[in-house]
């Protein structure tokens, strides 16, 4: 059967939140072991007075703040663990699990275009991230169903709709079971509640191992099981091949070119609610200062001209990306505004792959 799931075994071990989660102490790591281990044998209330008490400590932990929203979706108390999981989405913006938890929640209240650009988020963050694919299919499959189910109640006797909707129907598992309506995408009361469980290793981020009985709900990142497939075509006789092939390079390329424009939005949505360590996080190491000067001074004056009061609005068009292996050109319209000055100017950021992910290595002014 077809359902959402929801992620909380272990937040991605990506670059992006390797900073997050360096290794803990001990007893951190068992805390967080005792809260997973509470919350899969449906200790809720234990459970989250034990994550609220490490958290007490800890209060930017991502991990236990993930839990946290965990513990409050397990207690059907979704409005307060949408909260959690959107904080968690402004303050680590890098990583996909938190899109694909409030897509789940809001899948449940059938809030199904909120959950589909949940989770295109959580794809544009990390495009390898299966559960979101996956699921992000389920939301397609909600949304056709109702369309069909309309175009029956315009007019009841459209053969082309009857069959398309008995197709989704069963594609979802929910046709042949008489005495069961069984509700797999978003149902505000699903049948089988929303469950914790460890993840199998999926290239190509690892992620902890599941036990072979574990419930069909995957944890970040997973692979989560697939909907039954229709029965396969006869083989066709094997007919040789031309030589020519696609080059090997026009997925990645693509992949690259998605990753780029979201880490260029990252930067801007930073720089916008005047979050400085987002703001500098999205520059390399080796960035090349504008004026010469070291990077310490330069992120100084960064952080008092940020830090001015006042709003600022950043926003970005006309995005055009050029990538060569492990580096990129990125050329813009920027648009600037704060309390005391508002402008408009093409801007060029030139990119490099640092631990597996995009950050500025030099920017100016320019066509």
């Amino acid at each position: 059967m077809t359902q959402f799931r929801l992620n909380a075994a272990r937040l991605m071990a990506s670059a992006a939140s390797a900073v997050l989660l360096a290794v803990a102490p001990a007893v951190h790591a068992d805390a967080l072991q005792d809260i997973s281990k509470q919350i899969k044998q449906g200790q809720h209330a234990q459970a989250l007075e034990q994550v609220d008490k490490y958290l007490a400590g800890k209060p930017k932990d991502a991990q236990g703040r993930f839990l946290k929203g965990i513990v409050l979706a397990e207690m059907n108390k979704p409005n307060e663990a949408i909260v959690v999981f959107t904080k968690l989405t402004e303050d680590y913006p890098e990583l996909p699990e938190p899109y694909n938890n409030l897509a789940v929640i809001y899948a449940q209240q059938k809030q199904y275009d909120k959950a589909k650009q949940a989770l295109e988020m959580a794809i544009r963050t990390h495009p390898s991230y299966a559960t979101a694919h996956e699921n992000l299919g389920d939301i397609y499959a909600r949304l056709a169903s109702q369309a069909y189910d309309k175009a029956l109640q315009i007019d009841s006797s459209n053969p082309s709709a009857q069959k398309k909707l008995a197709l989704i129907r069963d594609l979802m598992g929910t046709a042949g079971r008489p005495g069961k309506t069984t509700k797999p995408i978003g149902d505000a009361r699903p049948v089988e509640p929303v469950k914790l469980v460890e993840a199998p290793k999926p290239p190509p981020a690892p992620v902890a191992a599941a036990p072979a009985a574990a419930a069909p709900v995957a944890t970040p990142p997973a692979a989560a099981p697939v909907n039954a497939a229709p029965a396969a075509a006869p083989a066709k006789p094997a007919v040789e091949k031309p030589a020519v092939e696609k080059p090997a390079v026009e997925k990645p390329a693509a992949d690259a070119n998605a990753e780029i424009a979201r880490a260029i939005d990252l930067w801007a949505a930073a720089w916008s609610r005047k979050d400085t360590r987002a703001y500098l996080a999205a520059y390399a190491r080796d960035f090349k200062t504008p004026g010469g000067e070291s990077r310490a001074a330069w992120e100084s004056e960064r952080q008092k001209r940020i830090g001015k009061p006042g709003a600022i609005q950043v926003s970005i068009e006309n995005l055009r990306v050029s990538v060569d292996g492990d580096t990129a050109t990125a050329k813009f319209r920027q648009h600037y505004k704060s309390a005391t000055l508002k402008t408009s100017s093409n801007k060029v950021l030139l990119l490099g792959k640092r631990d597996g992910k995009w950050q500025i290595v030099q920017e100016r002014v320019g066509s």
